[in-house]
């Protein structure tokens, strides 16, 4: 969402400002029919499933609120779905020209997370020209990723995302590796990371399949045992590497090993607090996170509402304020204080009330983790 280094009670407020936007500008819209999909299960919850493709006022005004903070701001325009590119590459050049018109002095940064399926020379070379930081979904090795990332055909679409990845490289694109990780996937940590390995992927994030939000598990979601049982051995296999020299950024182990330097992790939700963002509809209606794309939890629209009521109206006080699960076992848990129950969300899939697969892990891993960490000071 926004950060201000002078004032954090008041983030809207200071001389150096930072803001990001997710924005869906495909709404729920997508080309291929994952099995897990969280978002089309967020969307079913909603009065309207689909807002179909943002039109270009309700873009403008994202940007146009971005730079009415200042010509010092540092500004993040990330792009999600659905599928973003489903709204078509005209929309993103239309995007970029109007940024390019309004800004004065501001930084800005894009961030795209895609499923690959679209993306050719013309996209990659559009895409390197802006710098965008390009997230690819691949669900692992072949047979895994045909299995849960089929298109709306029903056939397997690896083959076009390595072709997506090799566009990328041609064109220069800065690009890493989004994984869902299903419960699935989990049982196979040696066969992911050596595919990883192969295509000489450097930066890879797992993010735990979710169940419903109607439900605690289902086929797809990550057991709290089966997170424990992957990362040991994904964690031994990666600092073998790392021994070596050879690093793989991987975005939990980015995130953990720094904070038993004391340093502030990047991801969302691992200290046990929201962080709210602005995840922007294809409507332009306003969110505080992406996994709560909820009627309920609407902060206002981008067209209406200035960027400081939304930040702090009642809606966004209620979503901070809500209580994370209860565990046992972290009345004598080591980490709590790195932890203090995680995200919200995601933490179905760490702990049940009696077991911690997220500390589990951390027992097994902290050790050589201190160590790495004690490097970083």
């Amino acid at each position: 969402m926004v950060d201000s280094s002078s004032d954090h009670n008041d983030p809207l407020r200071g001389p150096m400002k930072h803001i990001s936007f997710l924005i869906k500008p495909a709404s729920s819209t997508c080309n291929m029919r994952c099995r897990y999909c969280f978002y089309a299960d967020v969307a079913e919850h909603r009065e309207t499933a689909n807002h179909g493709v943002m039109e270009a006022p309700c873009a403008e005004a994202i940007i146009d609120a971005a730079f009415a903070l200042g010509p010092d701001t540092e500004v993040t325009f990330a792009f999600q779905g659905g599928e973003p590119t489903c709204a078509g590459l005209e929309f993103f050049r239309s995007f970029c020209a109007h940024v390019d018109e309004a800004r004065e002095r501001q930084t800005v940064h894009y961030a795209i997370q895609t499923n690959g399926y679209v993306i050719d020379d013309t996209w990659a070379e559009f895409l390197a020209e802006h710098d965008f930081l390009v997230g690819v979904s691949i669900d692992g090795y072949p047979e895994m990723h045909d299995w849960l990332r089929p298109d709306a055909r029903g056939v397997g679409t690896m083959g076009r995302v390595l072709d997506a990845i090799s566009a990328l490289r041609r064109a220069g694109a800065e690009f890493n590796i989004l994984t869902v990780l299903t419960d699935q996937l989990a049982h196979h940590p040696q066969k992911l990371y050596r595919f990883y390995k192969q295509h000489k992927f450097g930066f890879v994030q797992l993010i735990p399949c979710l169940p419903g939000l109607d439900e605690t598990n289902d086929e797809y979601s990550l057991e709290p045992e089966s997170f424990a049982s992957f990362y040991k051995t994904f964690f031994r296999m990666w600092l073998e590497d790392f021994k070596r020299g050879d690093r793989m950024s991987v975005t939990l182990f980015d995130n953990v090993i720094p904070l038993f330097a004391g340093v502030w992790p990047q991801q969302c939700g691992m200290l046990g607090a929201c962080a709210p963002q602005f995840v922007v509809e294809g409507n332009g209606d306003v969110y505080p996170c992406d996994f709560y794309v909820l009627d309920r939890y609407c902060l206002g629209n981008i067209r209406e509402n200035s960027l400081e009521d939304m930040a702090t109206c009642d809606a966004l006080r209620t979503f901070i304020a809500e209580p994370r699960r209860d565990c046992t076992l972290c009345a004598d848990c080591p980490f709590e204080r790195i932890c203090h129950k995680n995200c919200k969300r995601l933490n179905t899939c760490y702990y049940r009330e009696d077991y911690c697969g997220y500390r589990d892990f951390l027992e097994y891993a902290a050790p050589d983790m201190i160590a790495i960490a004690r490097t970083l000071r």
